[in-house]
């Protein structure tokens, strides 16, 4: 049986990382939660624009953060409230907790305003990162594994190079007993009937088509007979010609073994295998998806070169064409563009899982190297885009 070196945690989950989350409640905290992080530079301070406002949001948007603070990647976590705002500070505490880790929250209309609160975060901080740094790599089955599946900036490659290598690496994950969950739901449109008959239960296929069918009728209200060519300019210009074609190309990411659940944005699965995410086609709302649902780890296929990374989760970076990757190799991890000139497909998938080894070890990805890990972007009001 294969493993990899993780942190163990409280819940029993396997870490990849070892990190001290700093969260803002809300988006009038991120000044505070910038002052920690220059005063404690080892921190991961998580910046969002949400936390109050429109109400029909923050359920997920709590959902997101109580997650984010779960993920097996951080090991301890500091809140960072207001006093005023809807989401409290209080209550994504209490969630988070339940998972054993250390979480402490400071409130800076209680704690003496912004100076004040900053000078304890830090203390606090500087605590929570010492106490961290006792928790030492172990020995843990592939099977503690999930890897969120992303793809960014697609071109006409993707979906005979980079998608194809990295559904290899899925079915390999899933083999040995670990999860990949595959995101974006407008990325779908158009292949319901190929993942239905990969369902595991006649439940899981009826989930998958509502899934995309939901998708698909917001699509079609918000752009009407232009629904079809609901693709960025970029797909465009590198040789895509529709929603249908990109998605026919992005779902081959996630394999080839049955689809065991699908589950709501930032929601944790309950089950393993292969899971699909009802999330955004937007990349940075997907990332975050992806990292409140458990992913240690994700794999991110470029056509056009998307160089963005995540704070918490290390992001491996797939390019399409050894175009992209020769123009950009600080940012590109592994080159599937090698198919293109004669490499076998499974050698490239094995190149890949061979990367995601090293990483679930430790070494690092480009973009944990450039630390392209800017402000959370959350779901919102239209989850298609």
């Amino acid at each position: 049986m294969e493993t990899f070196q993780g942190y163990e945690r409280p819940d029993g989950s396997a870490g990849i990382r070892n990190y001290v989350a700093v969260i803002p409640s809300v988006s009038c905290a991120n000044g505070v939660v910038g002052l920690i992080a220059r005063g404690a530079p080892d921190c991961i301070p998580l910046y969002h624009g949400h936390g109050c406002g429109r109400s029909i949001e923050v359920p997920v948007h709590k959902r997101a953060l109580v997650n984010l603070g779960k993920n097996p990647n951080v090991a301890a976590v500091l809140i960072i409230g207001l006093g005023c705002e809807i989401l409290k500070a209080e209550g994504l505490v209490a969630a988070i907790a339940e998972s054993g880790k250390p979480v402490e929250y400071l409130s800076i209309q209680r704690d003496g305003g912004s100076r004040k609160t900053a000078t304890k975060g830090i203390d606090i901080v500087q605590r929570l990162l010492k106490e961290a740094e006792s928790c030492k790599r172990k020995a843990f089955p592939l099977e503690c594994i999930t890897v969120g599946l992303e793809c960014g900036g697609s071109d006409a490659f993707s979906g005979v190079t980079a998608n194809p290598g990295v559904g290899l690496a899925s079915d390999w994950i899933v083999d040995q007993g670990g999860t990949v969950i595959l995101t974006e739901d407008t990325e779908m449109i158009g292949t319901s009937h190929i993942l239905e008959r990969r369902a595991k239960t006649p439940e899981v296929a009826a989930a998958i088509a509502t899934m995309v069918a939901d998708a698909e009728k917001l699509t079609h209200d918000l752009m009407g007979p232009l629904a079809p060519f609901v693709i960025a300019p970029g797909n465009m210009d590198g040789g895509m010609s529709s929603i249908q074609e990109k998605s026919l190309g992005c779902i081959v990411k996630a394999g080839s073994r049955s689809i065991n659940q699908v589950v709501d944005y930032a929601e944790i699965p309950s089950q393993k295998g292969v899971i699909l995410m009802d999330g955004p086609g937007y990349d940075t709302e997907s990332l975050t998806g992806l990292a409140a649902g458990g992913a240690q780890l994700i794999v991110f296929t470029t056509g056009r070169g998307n160089p963005i990374g995540f704070p918490i989760v290390p992001v491996i970076k797939v390019a399409s064409t050894s175009q992209l990757y020769q123009s950009m190799e600080d940012d590109m991890d592994i080159n599937a563009g090698s198919v293109l000139e004669g490499k076998d497909l499974k050698d490239l998938g094995a190149d890949i899982i061979a990367l995601i080894k090293k990483v679930l070890d430790g070494e690092r990805t480009k973009a944990e190297i450039n630390r392209q890990d800017g402000i959370l972007c959350l779901y919102t009001m239209h989850p298609a885009f």
